[in-house]
């Protein structure tokens, strides 16, 4: 297959990848550092991805040589896999920096001389790793430098702060991008056990046909984290946890648990019937939202003493369609939790009536579950009744497992970065949000942003303010787990 040159093309699986350049904005930061680099190092080793060349650029005072160190040291720190010094030099030496200080044509002329190395045909692919208020500007420096053709973008999130500022973020976007060329990034959905619900939904006709209202009751999806904020408050300050986790994660989620199913397994398909899901949801509720705030937060550098910035948030969210009409989605994240999980539990109605005598156990454990552990781990557990082995009938709540490390080919696992990138010099939106998808959220979520509910201050490494199970009642988290995951025997 021929090699697409025009960003307008549409997305074909069976095409060629072209050779890449990449232009990293934000080349030294936390992110880069941590995940891109390494990321990058993988892709540019691998047989996985085309011959890449990576043009770094920031703000800090280095060169190329400065630079190659830096990115180096992060390989060492922070790669999932062992590399040894002959690769990392090999990785490096594809390795090239501009300061941001330098200037638009300063970064066209590294660009161009990694295109001509890489030879006819090279593509670029911008990766804004920026704080939000910069990344206009840095659209506003590639129109500068001329790199808008034969390229794409990837920008991170949060897009925007409401409808006003995602439409206006948006607009600006779209005066030097297509939308085709822009790529919103959700690294919840690059990770592998994501994708499985598509798998598991789509594939078997075991679960799809019980995938609607008549068969479940509720379904959760708890994204808890046991860290803080370290060194980040001043800029959660302006966030909060809906901001930073809700929208942009959370209810990318929930799309791909309640989406129907799409004509093909290709971008434009999932995509539409992901907004559809969108368009179906209700208005957000601010007296089904629960907001906390861990004890200690206001004391941080950057924290405004009467802060009312929420580091935890709870929220019920409902569906308008004939699949999900009355079932609730709960949604639940937040920071210094007592546990770091992050978990999709789908809970299936109980029979109506039990022929068995009280005492067997029936219902003592709840309703069965299918539960996604969105881990890189992988997990996928459906839990039930069985007898207990023995006279009488005494049921115990059992459960069928499975892990990716299972599977034979678990090695072949990309990390979300690292798929994600590769996706999007496929020109597959597949993974990524839209624009319409990011705008229909935001309205929706106005309710809440123009009458947030208090915040309730929670101790840290407990669930978060009691106000949580009022929310969820007459039904429970399920989080914490009363039984641990099942580790594979080797």
């Amino acid at each position: 297959m021929s090699i697409p040159t025009d960003e307008t093309a549409a997305f074909d699986p069976t095409d060629k990848i072209a050779p890449h350049v990449v232009v990293l904005f934000g080349a030294t930061g936390d992110l880069a550092r941590r995940k891109l680099i390494p990321g990058l190092a993988h892709l540019i080793l691998s047989d996985l991805a085309p011959s890449i060349r990576v043009v770094g650029t920031s703000m800090e005072p280095y060169n190329s040589d400065s630079f190659r160190e830096f990115a180096i040291a992060a390989c060492g720190e922070f790669s999932s896999r062992p590399l040894t010094a002959e690769q990392l030099e090999l990785f490096a030496s594809r390795l090239t920096y501009v300061g941001q200080s330098a200037g638009p044509d300063a970064l066209a002329d590294a660009v161009r001389e990694s295109e001509e190395l890489l030879g006819e045909g090279a593509r670029r692919l911008h990766y804004l790793s920026v704080p939000p208020k910069a990344a206009l500007a840095v659209v506003q420096m590639l129109a500068a430098a001329n790199l808008v053709d034969h390229s794409r973008i990837i920008m991170e999130k949060p897009f925007g702060t409401d409808l006003k500022s995602a439409v206006h973020v948006n607009t600006k976007l779209h005066e030097t991008f297509s939308e085709r060329q822009i790529f919103r990034i959700d690294h919840f959905l690059g990770k592998e056990p994501a994708q499985n619900i598509l798998a598991l939904r789509f594939a078997n006709g075991l679960f799809e046909p019980v995938w609607n209202r008549n068969f479940i009751a509720h379904i959760q999806i708890d994204v808890p984290e046991t860290l803080g904020l370290d060194r980040r408050a001043e800029f959660y300050e302006q966030t909060g946890a809906f901001k930073d986790m809700v929208v942009t994660h959370l209810m990318q989620v929930l799309a791909f648990i309640a989406m129907e199913p799409p004509t093909a397994l290709e971008p434009r398909a999932i995509s539409e019937e992901k907004n559809k899901v969108f368009r179906s949801m209700r208005m957000i509720d601010p007296a089904n939202v629960v907001r906390g705030q861990y004890g200690g937060y206001r004391d941080m550098p950057g924290v405004a003493r009467d802060s009312e910035t929420e580091t935890f948030i709870a929220m019920k969210v409902e569906i308008d369609n004939w699949r999900w009409a009355g079932v609730p989605f709960y949604l639940r994240t937040g920071k210094k939790l007592a546990e770091g999980q992050r978990i999709i539990s789908i809970a299936f109605h109980e029979p109506p009536k039990s022929m068995f005598p009280a005492g067997s156990g029936v219902g003592k454990s709840g309703p069965d579950h299918l539960t996604f552990d969105l881990a890189d781990a992988s997990k996928v557990s459906l839990s039930f009744y069985g007898k207990r082995p023995g006279p009488g009938m005494k049921l115990d709540k059992l459960s069928m497992q499975f892990a990716l490390t299972d599977h034979e080919r678990a090695g072949d696992v990309l990390e979300a970065y690292e798929r994600l990138i590769l996706d999007a010099m496929r020109g597959d939106h597949t993974l990524f949000t839209t624009a319409e998808g990011i705008e229909r959220l935001w309205q929706i979520a106005q309710p809440l942003l123009d009458d947030p509910p208090p915040v309730h201050t929670y101790a840290p490494g407990t669930w978060g303010p009691n106000a949580i199970h009022q929310l969820i009642a007459p039904n429970a988290w399920r989080l914490p787990f009363e039984r641990a995951w099942r580790t594979s025997k080797q």
